[in-house]
């Protein structure tokens, strides 16, 4: 379940807007929705020419002069890179751009058991090399140690960077950073590989057109795989780059799209996230990140061909170790499900896969709808990830409990940290200690844009949102809420495994595609009224268009999801020992007539999830709170069983006559609000 939100577009403002621009009525309303206050924010999102200028850049100059410097005299410069995709591609850029300029140029990126940024290990091999200057890439901004220990060892140092400055810089000739708060470049976006390619714009003398036709097709992807916003410089060099893609010279780029995207017109920033990203990604988490480099800068076809098949190779071992992890966690929620309880869910387990556990954390924060921790123990060392959701400030969370951790980092939504296994479990109850302070959790959201209108469906509204593209974050694809639609059909596909649904909204009748959901498996039925929320496209089929709705998200229709998260909160308290008001309680233990229909109901479904069944009742009276303790009912009388991981209920024969009055739950409730 996730709550829902759908903003209002501003109509008038929106045809003013129409009355200065080509967009269509329905773009332009959606942009005033997402809070366009003046024309300006619309001309400028489709400006697709201009870059700021470089040298606005602080220390731009520095770096230009020293790199040119060390060009000149032909002595060795590494260019020295982070592990991620973000990292590899703009190493890949700086060492292609460098060695095209006739630089003595090497590239090194730590093995991921190195961790993230420069390493002083690292930086000795480098010196005996013979390595007189070193440039970073997508990293270096925090290494203060590291760098002294170069000038120590004779060398330099050139530092470019996108993230958070700290307050002591280290020592360099020159920090490019747009962070830095003397930085007066007015876009700070930028991914690690865009400050990479503005630093090869700036030493073409500040022209962006050589670097941008050479480079554009590794920033698209290094910027999509790091998910910033996609707006200002970053939209600008993604569209660049998806123009340069399909006809890309690299051949690992192109065995990359042979084997991940077929039909390279059809390629788009969806194409590269899930596509592409994570084969260069799969390499530094399980393997080498080397392997996804040099995949990047090889000039021969079957060296690249044998590099791509290994990187689809490790993602797809990535896929299972992420797949057997996660049956793992929800071993250890069937045993243990008072873990469900937590506000924050701090899950350990022996050996997972350290370079998997971050995409564990947020499929796990997805699936149960709270932030999450995932702990890999190894030996005496405990490595954890965490994710969260806006509103949850997890680095907040992690300093709170930074007297039980050896190492920790990260900001609001993510962050990595290290302790002791001994102190696991005190640092669970430390998690909940801090969490227990907020009035109430955020949960996960379901945004609309607007609430569509038939003119909002039509064909050639559809077509006209595609001119918002590159879709990404802070630029998401438009998706719109469809009230009180009927359900005229449901209908399986491709097995069973998917649904389409026959619906009419706003008089208009539509078709809408529900991916992963079977027919069975929908808490509503034909006749039945739904709220969806849904991304519309313009599909193609034996040469005639139509629409398509792409369904993310339903609930029934006018049901309050703020309710349901306040009830599951109650809920959560009372489980974890909070003291509720009898009133409350009052209302929310389940009468015999409430139990008898809940079995009733769940006689005709045997198996559901309790979301599903919760939305099946739609019952104002019925809250969330109410529905979970009376399954604890059932399952104390072993009518029922409950399935905490998949947090489903199965309804199970009786052995004999079950008294639910006798059950410690009911006892519970009886007496607390008799007292």
């Amino acid at each position: 379940m996730r709550k829902w939100k759908t903003n209002s577009p501003d109509d008038k403002l929106a045809a003013q807007f129409k009355e200065q621009c080509d967009l269509s009525l329905t773009a332009l309303r959606l942009l005033t929705a997402r809070g366009a206050s003046g024309f300006d924010e619309v001309s400028d999102m489709f400006g697709t020419d201009g870059f700021g200028d470089p040298f606005v850049i602080a220390d731009m100059q520095q770096a230009v002069d020293t790199i040119n410097e060390y060009i000149d005299s032909y002595e060795l410069i590494c260019v020295y890179g982070d592990y991620d995709c973000d990292g590899i591609t703009a190493t890949a850029l700086l060492f292609s751009y460098l060695e095209s300029m006739g630089a003595n140029v090497i590239y090194h990126i730590n093995e991921r058991e190195e961790g993230y940024g420069m390493n002083i290990d690292a930086v000795r091999r480098l010196a005996d090399k013979g390595v007189k200057l070193i440039v970073t890439v997508d990293n270096g901004i925090s290494c203060v140690d590291e760098a002294e220990e170069i000038y120590s060892l004779g060398m330099k140092l050139v530092i470019t960077d996108h993230h958070a400055v700290p307050e002591q810089l280290p020592r360099a000739e020159a920090v490019v950073d747009l962070h830095r708060p003397d930085c007066p470049s007015e876009y700070k976006e930028l991914a690690g590989v865009g400050v990479a390619l503005k630093l090869c714009a700036a030493m073409d003398g500040g022209d962006f057109d050589a670097v941008v036709e050479q480079y554009a097709d590794l920033c698209a992807i290094g910027t999509v795989g790091d998910l910033v916003p996609l707006t200002g410089e970053n939209r600008t060099l993604v569209q660049k780059g998806l123009l340069y893609l399909p006809n890309t010279e690299r051949f690992g780029l192109n065995s990359l799209m042979e084997h991940a995207v077929p039909d390279r017109q059809k390629l788009s920033t969806e194409s590269l996230g899930f596509q592409i990203c994570p084969r260069i990604n799969a390499a530094g988490r399980l393997a080498s990140p080397l392997t996804a480099l040099k995949a990047l800068l090889t000039e021969d076809p079957a060296e690249a061909e044998q590099l791509v098949s290994e990187m689809c190779s490790l993602n797809q071992q990535r896929k299972d170790i992420e797949t057997g992890i996660m049956e793992e966690i929800k071993h250890t929620i069937d045993e243990r499900p008072e873990l469900l309880n937590d506000r924050v869910l701090v899950i350990a387990g022996e050996g997972w896969h350290h370079g998997v556990i971050g995409i564990v954390s947020a499929k796990v924060m997805d699936l149960y709808s709270k932030p999450c921790l995932i702990i890999s123990i190894e030996n005496d060392e405990a490595r954890g990830s965490a994710r969260s959701i806006k509103g949850f400030n997890i680095h907040k969370c992690l300093t709170y409990c930074k007297d039980l951790l050896t190492k920790f980092g990260g900001h609001e939504c993510a962050g990595g940290f290290s302790l002791l296994p001994k102190n696991i479990e005190a640092f669970r109850l430390k998690v909940q200690e801090y969490a227990a302070a907020s009035p109430q959790m955020p949960a996960p959201l379901t945004e609309c844009d607007m609430k569509a209108a038939a003119a909002d469906l039509d064909l050639e509204a559809v077509r006209s949102l595609e001119k918002l593209q590159p879709f990404g974050v802070d630029n998401a694809q438009p998706m719109f809420m469809l009230e009180g639609c009927t359900v005229n059909g449901i209908y399986p596909l491709s097995g069973g495994k998917h649904t389409k649904l026959d619906i009419t909204c706003d008089g208009l009748r539509s078709q809408a595609l529900v991916f992963s959901r079977s027919p069975e498996s929908l808490f509503f039925r034909t006749g039945d009224r739904i709220d969806i929320a849904a991304v519309p496209s313009v599909n193609c089929f034996n040469g005639k268009e139509s629409v398509s709705l792409r369904v993310t998200d339903m609930k029934p229709a006018g049901m309050d999801t703020d309710r349901y998260f306040a009830a599951r909160d109650s809920y959560e308290k009372l489980r974890n020992g909070a003291e509720l008001p009898a009133a409350y309680l009052r209302k929310m233990t389940p009468s015999r007539q409430e139990l008898v229909y809940l079995y009733n109901l769940m006689s005709k479904l045997h198996t559901i999830k309790l979301d599903d069944l919760f939305m099946k009742i739609n019952n104002a009276a019925f809250n969330y709170c109410k529905l979970r303790l009376a399954a604890d009912i059932f399952t104390e009388a072993g009518l029922m069983q409950f399935k905490a991981s998949e947090q489903a209920v199965t309804l199970l024969t009786p052995s004999g006559k079950a008294d639910l009055m006798s059950t410690p739950t009911m006892k519970m409730l009886t007496n607390a609000v008799r007292n």
